[in-house]
């Protein structure tokens, strides 16, 4: 299958580049710096991203370009841009001030990159330095006021680069250029879409799985559902699947999900492991500490699980592209190797050496709404494919403190409220707040309590935080503008039904700079 190859110098906006490329058809990978592919028969395109680093900085982050500069098309963004005209005998130079925001382009000649645009054009500028000379082989496509090779162009390899950046909304024609790249540059046919990508995943497990048995971890929530049907109709009863209570589940979501999976037809084997996670979680209160019992326990419950089931050589996850960002699995540091961890995801980290399972993640290169797509395309269900996402871990990283069961208890009658109000509220257009809302969910303050009068009684309980987000694929979100009506009602049956809580408080914080979790 044809792909466009991201290489990664750190950027915060490379994975927009790749949901810009994705959303115009074609597939792509973004990879570290340092890491362009050996087997590159399928690569139609490289796209350099941008970088916090200046080229400057001794150990700026650099590629080897001599392996695909002038085979295939080249375009780099920002960082990138300036990399290559440093490269090959241009000049780059630091700014007297940085320049950030927006900025208007002119084109300044004709080029394939810039076909369709408007002769000026709004740009989103975000550097310290700037392009002064250019390589003798190249020309400026583009200028600002204040940049003359705000865009350039090789004559006589097929190079291109541009100081601004397309892959964000601000840019108004950034798709335009984007498309341009792909699809009359690099030649992509388009074929990237969720019914292309069912039967060559469905091929590829065959091929990766052969004729082992895989066991299955199920969560009840999207990823891992498109994950086990996929398996499903590559391996069939090869696939075990195993759904783990670890304790710390929403009200009543054990039962619901297993019937769930029964409607869809997918064996599920359930394991009440609960006891064993909130007795290892006794006392934790790090975030990150938490996660990693929780991975840990829940793979070495799995492998309990496997080695009564003769020839099972894999461990399959559900896994998607998020995930592995946020884990630093993607995304290079400025030191090289893995990038910075935002948050460690339970199914991306914490595997033993040892457990004896392989691992296989057909989902990892998708994005969330990718995901739902192709679920669809598989005939799911829709109360198995429209969930929220619900993280890993569970409840556990949305009780900041120590986890017992009486708080467990506390946010799961909160968050049930909470998403029941959700479902049964609907909008002017028809819709449910809750088809509005990306995830939704309450986050207990547990370390936190708050003075409250309740029949005439003083209390001194805890607070919950009420989080609703809008979002596309979890790497970017806005707190979602609930009505306060609504919020007034969930507030109140919150307050009165819930024992133990006396305050609710909503979230108005987008990410970045904060998550979706509160841990």
């Amino acid at each position: 299958m044809q792909r466009i190859i991201i290489l990664d110098f750190g950027s915060q906006t490379t994975q927009l580049i790749a949901r810009r490329i994705r959303e115009l058809g074609t597939y792509c990978e973004i990879l570290p710096y340092d890491r362009y592919p050996a087997d590159d028969g399928d690569v139609i395109g490289v796209i350099l991203s941008g970088s916090p680093c200046s080229v400057h900085d001794a150990d700026a982050p650099r590629a080897d370009f001599g392996r695909f500069l002038g085979r295939v098309p080249c375009l780099g963004i920002c960082y990138g841009a300036q990399l290559l005209a440093a490269t090959y005998g241009g000049k780059v130079e630091r700014t007297a001030a940085h320049e950030y925001g927006r900025a208007r382009i002119t084109l300044t000649t004709s080029d394939p990159l810039l076909r369709g645009i408007a002769a000026k054009s709004q740009v989103w500028m975000s550097h310290g330095d700037t392009i002064t000379i250019l390589p003798a082989d190249c020309h400026a496509i583009a200028s600002t006021e204040d940049i003359p090779f705000a865009a350039y162009a090789s004559l006589s390899r097929p190079i291109w680069g541009v100081q601004f950046h397309p892959e964000v909304v601000h840019t108004t024609e950034g798709t335009t250029l984007l498309r341009n790249f792909v699809t009359d540059i690099c030649g992509s046919r388009c074929e990237w879409n969720p019914e292309a990508f069912i039967p060559t995943t469905i091929d590829q497990l065959r091929h990766q799985l052969g004729n082992d048995r895989v066991v299955m971890g199920l969560s009840g929530g999207v990823d891992s559902s498109v994950c086990a049907a996929l398996l499903n109709r590559a391996i069939g009863d090869r696939l075990t699947c195993i759904f783990i209570d670890h304790g710390m589940m929403r009200e009543n979501e054990f039962a619901e999900v297993m019937e769930a999976y029964k409607q869809a037809g997918i064996s599920v084997k359930g394991v009440d492991a609960s006891e064993r996670f909130l007795g290892d979680l006794a006392g934790v209160t790090d975030p990150e500490q938490k996660r990693h019992i929780i991975g840990r326990d829940f793979v070495e419950v799995f492998s309990d699980e496997a080695k009564r089931m003769p020839g099972v050589r894999w461990l399959a996850q559900g896994t998607i592209y998020p995930d592995c960002i946020e884990s630093g699995l993607v995304r290079p540091s400025k030191e090289g190797g893995k990038g910075t961890v935002i948050k460690s995801h339970h199914n991306v980290g914490g595997l033993p050496e040892k457990m004896g399972l392989k691992l296989c993640e057909p989902l990892r290169w998708l994005f969330k709404d990718e995901v739902r797509a192709v679920g669809r395309k598989l005939g799911l269900p829709e109360n198995l494919i429209g969930r929220h996402p619900f993280p890993g871990p569970g409840l556990a990283v949305r009780i900041v403190g120590d986890i017992t069961r009486d708080r467990v208890r506390m946010v799961q009658e909160a968050d049930d409220i909470f998403i029941r109000s959700l479902r049964d509220w609907t909008c002017a257009d028809g819709q449910t707040l809750y088809n509005k809302v990306w995830q939704a969910g309450v986050v207990l303050l547990a370390g936190i309590r708050t003075v409250g009068v309740m029949g005439d009684e003083r209390t001194y309980d805890h607070p919950v935080v009420l989080r609703a987000v809008t979002s596309t694929d979890a790497m970017t979100a806005d707190w979602a503008p609930l009505p306060h009506e609504f919020l007034a009602t969930v507030s109140s049956e919150i307050i009165n039904k819930v024992k133990g809580v006396n305050r609710v408080c909503y979230d108005i914080s987008s990410k970045p700079p904060s998550t979706i979790e509160w841990e």
